[in-house]
């Protein structure tokens, strides 16, 4: 699939990766729809991706995809601006409480909180998403990941339960589109110099991470290079095994 003329909804987009993947895919020639929770800074991500292409073919929607209604709207916006969605890109992730507690010390009411937003609400996009991609019998789906999701990590409890939940849900539904035309990706971005890394680990020096940059071009290559039905890959190495669970 090309990206040029392809449409887009990136979850999670108003800084880090998310940003660098809208990036790249702009410079490609996409139609972007483009969603977070801070409404200043996704009006600065349009504006910002409005300098690599056409203005008109950016839709900005800020709000939380953990509502359901605006997981809704997402979709519909696409569908009424474009015609379509063909790629599918679920990139927003909540870390749940920072400095990040031990899991004795994690409430149940922050983890549900950071399964609706790490694990429900991409199950929501991707349900909405479907029937269109069925209909042509072609879609790209993308679940950003990470290795707290398959390592154990002290602290990363929360977060690492929501990405490894993330991943079965995408085998799953891997199995369950087979010779629907619809592919299926698990993409671990790896160790990045972000704000979100930051907050999860406030004092600790992440000056020797790579920026989101580095990780942004494997999204490019998935969608437009890759034809397995489902994979599991690291973005700085852009190596996977179909159906593996490690990197």
């Amino acid at each position: 699939m090309l990206l040029r003329e392809s449409v887009v909804l990136i979850t999670g987009a108003s800084r880090g990766l998310g940003l660098e993947v809208a990036r790249a895919y702009a410079r490609r020639g996409a139609r972007l729809i483009i969603t977070a929770r801070d409404r200043a800074a996704l009006t600065g991500a349009a504006r910002t991706l409005g300098a690599e292409t056409d203005a008109g073919s950016i839709v900005a929607l800020p709000g939380n995809v953990a509502d359901p209604d605006h997981s809704a709207a997402l979709v519909r916006a696409g569908v009424e601006r474009f015609g379509r969605i063909d790629v599918l890109v679920n990139n927003a992730s909540t870390l749940g409480p920072s400095p990040l507690p031990p899991l004795d010390a994690l409430s149940t009411d922050a983890l549900l909180d950071i399964l609706r937003t790490n694990v429900a609400a991409p199950q929501a996009l991707i349900r909405a998403v479907l029937p269109g991609m069925k209909a042509r019998r072609s879609g790209v789906i993308i679940n950003v990941t990470s290795d707290a999701g398959v390592e154990a990590y002290p602290t990363w409890g929360g977060y690492g339960i929501s990405k490894a939940a993330l991943e079965q849900l995408s085998r799953v539904l891997a199995a369950e589109l087979e010779g629907s035309g619809i592919r299926v990706y698990v993409v671990d971005p790896g160790d990045m110099r972000t704000r979100m890394h930051e907050e999860a680990e406030p004092g600790v020096d992440l000056s020797h991470l790579p920026p989101p940059s580095v990780s942004a071009p494997a999204f490019v290559t998935l969608v437009e290079n890759e034809t397995a039905a489902f994979g599991r890959f690291h973005a700085q190495r852009m190596t996977a095994v179909a159906g593996s669970p490690r990197p």
